[in-house]
């Protein structure tokens, strides 16, 4: 039976068009959710929308519509952006989801039950947008810390979690478990800037606004948006004891998330499940933000761009394989349109599509695109073949550590080594000399081979452009296990006729081109 894992993103919030550096995050879970999958994992990966709070309401008034119609419209649109990027999601979950609003009021009344909730009054200052409370020493120059716009003072009955009532066990858990929360740096600021200073008790209802689920014992309160937000990692996965999909994919394997929700799904959402006498996910990976240029995306800045015109501008792939191999592990990530097309130019025409298209042609240019059995082998091949063996384990190794751009170099490692070993092999000149027709044979076989194997871990990466490399390679052999074995080509196969997959872009008229449809 195949081990399960569960993979999660955050849900998206539904208060408006998500952009690249939203979309980011799916491409990453995706791409690892495919590789766990090829990898002989039975996956389990789930996304979809966050659609209470006060925000949402605020919003929704604005248009002049029910927040129902429009998260119903907004949730639609994060949708079909996902499905644009081909992500592979089993999942797609949205909050307003009639049961899971049951089985949010189910574990708030667990929770009061169990005195772990208790009935107060909050004064604090709130930033709605972030849908948070924060301390005046928690502000920046007197604004919000997370997203910096003003905060409000507000003061109201209110519902709480008694946080501090974990804080010790939650600190004990991080520091027995090194790989709970990484990088390492996130892990840093969650110990020293929230956890040991001690938590204040967390603010679990609100009624000052009317969009969200019910406090099941007292309705003029709704709940939190972060409880009810939270809990969608277990709610949709049928939490009820003994439920079987629960007991199978429970502990989550990585909730994927953005740096800025951290103290969310490290602090608040560890505490909850401890609460709940659950266990905790075995890894919450803050991945950074992609920046545009150098500052962060804003409509107010009008430096946003958005994956689905991406994609439409220069392909699924391109965007995928831009947002997997350029941002970094820890740090923040950057993209323009320059930086997009040179990438695409250098590593994916120049190294992946020219070494395809090369091999491709020569095969049938040479042996009319016959695979020929390879017989006559030189001690350069030794290279070429080693490296193509080992890479399935070099990109595990990669993988496990969720260093995704450092696996995808690993796979491009093997397409620059052919395109070097055409190179050292003249396939050319070999065959202008009938007595060098094996040797012509076996280097094509080769390279066919290495392309073979190197596509079947792409695949995870950039699934089109894998399926049309099998395509033009005419094998449906995409096992993994048949990497080591090196001879996955079956010979007297008949390839399709090359066709290019990715075209170099001329940088200037392209960006000339964007810039009058932006004018227009």
């Amino acid at each position: 039976m195949n081990k399960p894992f569960y993979i999660s993103t955050a849900i998206a919030y539904t208060s408006g068009k998500p952009h690249i550096g939203n979309t980011y995050e799916i491409v990453l879970a995706d791409a690892i959710a495919r590789y766990k999958r090829l990898t002989g994992y039975d996956v389990y990966f789930q996304t979809g929308t966050d659609e209470h709070g006060q925000k949402i309401e605020e919003k929704a008034i604005l248009k002049g519509v029910k927040p129902q119609e429009f998260v119903d419209e907004v949730s639609l649109e994060v949708k079909r952006i996902w499905n644009s990027l081909n992500t592979s999601y089993d999942k797609f979950v949205r909050t307003t989801n009639p049961n899971h609003e049951k089985v949010v009021q189910k574990i708030f009344q667990k929770l009061y039950d169990n005195g772990d909730i208790y009935k107060g009054k909050y004064e604090g200052l709130y930033c709605v947008p972030c849908e948070s409370f924060f301390t005046e020493s928690q502000l920046v120059d007197g604004k919000c810390p997370d997203c910096g716009r003003e905060v409000t003072h507000q003061s109201e009955e209110a519902y709480f979690f008694k946080l501090s009532n974990y804080t010790d066990r939650l600190i004990k858990y991080i520091e027995t478990h090194p790989d709970f929360i990484k990088p390492e740096s996130r892990k840093n600021e969650i110990m020293n800037n929230f956890l040991k200073p001690g938590l204040q008790d967390l603010c679990v209802s609100r009624t000052s606004f009317k969009w969200g689920i019910e406090v099941p014992f007292d309705t003029k309160h709704v709940i939190y948006v972060w409880l009810d937000a939270l809990t969608n990692y277990i709610t949709f996965l049928g939490y009820e004891p003994g439920n079987e999909n629960f007991s199978k994919y429970w502990p989550a394997d990585i909730h994927l998330i953005g740096k800025d929700i951290l103290r969310f799904h490290t602090i608040y959402w560890p505490i909850m499940l401890m609460a709940l006498d659950l266990p905790l996910p075995k890894q919450i990976f803050g991945h950074p933000w992609v920046l545009s240029g150098e500052d962060k995306m804003s409509k107010s800045k009008g430096n946003v761009m958005y994956a689905d015109e991406l994609a439409e501008e220069f392909g699924v792939d391109a965007v995928r394989y831009y947002l997997l191999h350029e941002i970094p592990y820890a740090n923040d990530g950057t993209i323009t349109y320059e930086l997009l097309i040179e990438r695409i130019n250098s590593d994916l025409a120049n190294i992946l599509g020219n070494l395809v298209n090369r091999t491709i042609s020569m095969s049938h240019k040479y042996f009319d695109g016959v695979v020929m059995k390879p017989t006559k082998f030189e001690e350069i091949d030794k290279e070429l073949i080693t490296l193509v063996r080992e890479m399935p384990s070099k990109v595990e190794s990669k993988m496990n550590e969720l260093r995704v751009a450092d696996a995808l170099d690993e796979i491009f490692e093997a397409y620059r080594r052919c395109n070097k070993y055409i190179d050292e092999t003249t396939p050319w000149i070999l065959a202008k000399d009938e007595n060098s027709k094996e040797r012509l044979a076996t280097v094509l076989y080769n390279l066919l081979e290495s392309i073979r194997c190197a596509t079947i871990l792409l695949s995870a990466f950039l699934p089109e452009t894998a399926d049309e490399i099998f395509r033009q390679l005419n094998t449906n052999n995409r096992y993994i296990d048949s990497i080591e074995g090196f001879s996955g080509m079956d010979i007297d196969l008949k390839l399709n006729d090359p066709k290019p997959i990715f075209i170099r872009i001329d940088k200037e008229k392209k960006l000339e081109e964007i810039k009058s449809k932006k004018q227009n």
